[in-house]
């Protein structure tokens, strides 16, 4: 409890209401607020509080290497990270699908042994998980403070719900293509039996 009241005595909302509660208290002193005083005080410091911008959850620092145990955990603190962040339903809907299927894809077993074995499907979740989903998550929550201040303007969540819909359309891809290569592996081995049993 302390701990986040310190944290709102430190904020830019809390910073931005002092700024406007002095200057009440300088008109106040001046006689320009007249009785009303105390309202004129309360009034400006909640003004500056509510224009100051929100103050954002930092976007984790991820580990550049690309193994899987590292993935994983950086797939960890990405959901930490998300679960602090206020998200409309339908976008926090289409989130959760997308999460769902990169942690299916991160499973430890023979899924993860897989993936393991292309690199390019590797590199392509490595970067979902390390950059496109928070940078999406984090440009969203910036623009829907913007879009206060220009009214008729596109509303975030659209473009929020776009990109994460354009991400799960490549997760759905790469799942795509681990199964063809599964397929093919299988394939493989049925021919090289069909021949073994046509040598002996």
């Amino acid at each position: 409890m302390a701990g986040r009241a310190l944290t709102y005595l430190e904020s830019k909302k809390n910073l931005a209401g002092s700024a406007g509660g002095l200057l009440g208290v300088g008109l106040a002193l001046t006689g320009a607020a007249g009785a009303f005083w105390p309202a004129v005080v309360a009034g400006l410091y909640a003004a500056g509080a509510l224009i100051a911008p929100p103050e954002r959850t930092p976007v984790p620092d991820f580990d550049p290497r690309e193994q899987l145990g590292v993935l994983r955990e950086d797939f960890g603190r990405l959901r930490a990270y998300l679960a602090e962040v206020e998200l409309p339903p339908a976008g926090g809907g289409k989130l959760t699908e997308l999460l769902g299927l990169y942690e299916a894809l991160l499973d430890p077993g023979w899924v993860a042994d897989v993936l393991r074995a292309e690199p390019e499907a590797v590199h392509a979740l490595s970067r979902a998980v390390r950059q496109d989903v928070p940078e999406c998550v984090d440009t969203y929550n910036r623009a829907r403070w913007w879009s206060r201040l220009q009214p008729g303007s596109v509303p975030p969540e659209r473009h929020l719900e776009r990109q994460l819909g354009l991400l799960f359309e490549e997760a759905e891809r790469l799942t795509a293509g681990l199964q063809d290569r599964e397929a093919r592996r299988q394939q493989t081995h049925t021919t090289y039996l069909e021949e073994r049993g046509r040598s002996s």
